[in-house]
């Protein structure tokens, strides 16, 4: 199932023993464009603190109770190491963090999570790897900052980042929703990971390899826009792009 972030900003998030507060924002990375840590805002329960919760901690989205079933207690979340929010998320305490719950680190390994393609689910047990070549620094971006950055394609600029939408069993950024009323009315459009190039922070840019006349050809995404496979078959054709559905298939069965 798909969703976009700004759709699942507010829900409620159910731990083992009670609720613990609402979904703020995601923290990605930009080399597999996954969502690596969803940012809780804990309200009165733990006074001016937001925490890190990891989609290994994730069970499922209810959509229609607007909540997500995170497989944590209270007292788990409470004594997991302090993350300050003012600052990025570092290596340092990503390594305590996921030596404190003990999971597998995603960095570690060839895969979107390390070692597999999938965040743990419940009840698994799964090795940690420590695949020295296979490890690489990740580098984390929130997704309120990046909704601010412009699109670059090969010849101008196209709009800015609306919105994205996250795959909810791999969690995966599938898309950036890219609003174009600035060059183009009224049209929103979809843009993949896989076609970006890079991202500068100092620019505050997407780079993407696509000329603004393919882009303004491609099928136009509507709130009203059901996300089909159909309908991304016909996106990924119109770029002459590999759909990121046949790749999983082949990881599954290796």
């Amino acid at each position: 199932m798909l969703y976009k972030t700004k759709t699942l900003k507010g829900y409620k998030l159910d731990s083992l023993d009670g609720e613990i507060g609402n979904v703020q924002e995601f923290y990605f990375d930009d080399r597999h464009w996954v969502a690596r840590y969803l940012v809780a805002n804990t309200g009165t329960w733990l006074t001016d603190r937001q925490v890190l919760i990891s989609p290994h901690a994730l069970e499922a989205i209810i959509a229609e109770e607007q909540h997500i079933e995170v497989k944590l207690t209270k007292k788990q979340i409470e004594d997991s190491p302090p993350w300050q929010s003012d600052k990025p998320v570092s290596r340092q305490f990503e390594e305590s963090y996921y030596g404190y719950y003990g999971w597998p680190m995603y960095w570690a390994g060839p895969y979107q999570w390390g070692g597999a393609a999938y965040p743990m689910r419940v009840g698994e047990q799964r090795e940690k790897s420590d695949q020295g070549e296979k490890t690489w620094d990740s580098r984390l971006r929130s997704t309120h900052d990046v909704s601010r950055y412009y699109i670059q394609a090969a010849d101008g600029e196209i709009g800015h980042v609306e919105d994205f939408i996250i795959d909810e069993e791999t969690w995966a950024i599938r898309y950036l929703v890219v609003d174009t009323k600035n060059w183009w009315t009224g049209k929103h459009v979809l843009i993949s990971p896989q076609w970006i190039e890079r991202v500068s922070s100092s620019e505050s840019k997407v780079f993407v390899n696509l000329s603004r006349e393919t882009i303004k050809e491609s099928p136009e995404y509507t709130e009203e826009s059901l996300l089909t496979r159909d309908y991304e078959a016909r996106l990924h054709q119109h770029y002459d792009r590999r759909g990121y559905w046949d790749d999983e298939s082949v990881v599954k069965s290796s």
